[in-house]
């Protein structure tokens, strides 16, 4: 039956590989641990951390339990340690032990209980996440220098990594990482026997001071540059294609789309494409975005949920030619300044409406 036309998401784990070793060499020996949450990106974690897998990686990340399980139901037999960046919800600390998920502890509550099991059951290896200024997740400092003076709570506990995590690394100007990594150092030694983790994409290239024993590359595994921009040591891993459906020729004074989202100001021939945000195409994106289509980069014009319009000008381009949305004609940093937003948006707006391929599974 032929097929109706629609996006196509090449998701390229060759490239994912390149990027891999990219941030091995930068690491400099830290291990390389990637963060796989938001179902990798939204590249798809299974087939992504395979991959990463057979380019050497053996620690994994996840935001959520339920992604826990399923990255160790995906990985099968393969030995890996997967640490869930939320810690253990209230009752959930059997499933972190039946999926062999390593809780990362946040809150002194989570730890108290993580204590409790970890007694009852013989033990139990765990991350510790100490807020080194970023105010979002992880024990105060004060909170990690008493529970280390203190260490009957931590019973049963064996602290095996200490973590914090830099929240301005992708503006290398930003005096709050060298606060946060003097933070961390203080925390650090409190817990000596423990490795260390403090950054991730962008902070591993600030420099040795930063990577410690252990870095948590995220976007720029999937091809987004380390510092909000692209980047040329950085492939890109998702390309987003579609194919055009028709093409119009609007006036001057000719309104595109809803409401006022654009209205021309010249003769413009627009191609109208088969995707939308409803595959992943941020609507703001059109203050800027553009296409690859005809070998030259074409203006967005207007994104609606299923279709968007690009300016194709005098190009010799036709109703059934391919449009590159996403990939490395159409750099997913510059979407996302486009849109007003990171990578890591762009990314993990990817719907599964379209078709997916992936090359150099392993």
């Amino acid at each position: 039956m032929p097929q109706a036309p629609r996006a196509r998401l090449t998701v390229d784990l060759d490239a994912l590989a390149h990027n891999h070793a990219v941030l091995k060499a930068e690491a400099q020996g830290a291990e390389v641990a990637p963060v796989v949450k938001s179902d990798g990106y939204g590249l798809g974690a299974g087939p992504v951390a395979r991959r990463l897998h057979a380019e050497g990686a053996r620690s994994f990340f996840v935001a959520r339990l339920d992604e826990g399980e399923t990255l160790r139901a995906e990985l099968a037999d393969r030995e890996a340690q997967i640490y869930v960046l939320d810690g253990p919800a209230a009752g959930t600390l059997p499933r972190f032990a039946a999926a062999r998920l390593t809780p990362v502890l946040t809150s002194l509550p989570q730890v108290a209980a993580a204590s409790a099991w970890a007694v009852a059951h013989g033990g139990l290896e765990v991350m510790l996440h100490v807020d080194t200024g970023m105010n979002r997740q992880g024990l105060a400092p004060d909170e990690a220098r008493a529970l280390a003076q203190a260490t009957d709570r931590l019973r049963g506990l064996d602290v095996a990594v200490v973590m914090s995590h830099l929240g301005s690394a992708a503006d290398p100007a930003d005096p709050r990482s060298a606060a946060q990594l003097e933070a961390f150092r203080a925390v650090r030694s409190l817990f000596a026997e423990a490795r260390a983790s403090l950054c991730a994409s962008a902070g591993v290239f600030l420099g040795a001071d930063y990577r410690f024993d252990m870095v948590r590359p995220g976007v720029s595994l999937y091809g987004g540059g380390p510092f909000d921009r692209p980047d040329p040591r950085i492939r890109a891993v998702a390309t987003l294609t579609a194919p055009i459906l028709d093409i119009r020729n609007l006036r001057p004074g000719d309104r595109l789309a809803y409401g006022r989202q654009y209205t021309a100001d010249r003769p413009i021939r627009a191609a109208i494409v088969a995707a939308g945000y409803t595959d992943g195409v941020i609507r703001a994106a059109n203050a800027g975005g553009y296409a690859w289509a005809g070998g030259a980069r074409r203006p967005l014009l207007a994104v609606t949920m299923d279709v968007l319009a690009i300016d194709v000008g005098d190009a010799a381009i036709a109703v059934g030619d391919t449009v590159e949305l996403l990939g490395p004609n159409a750099l997913v940093d510059d979407q996302a300044a486009a849109a007003g937003t990171v990578a890591h948006e762009v990314l993990v707006r990817l719907s599964r409406r379209a078709d997916r391929i992936y090359l150099g599974e392993r």
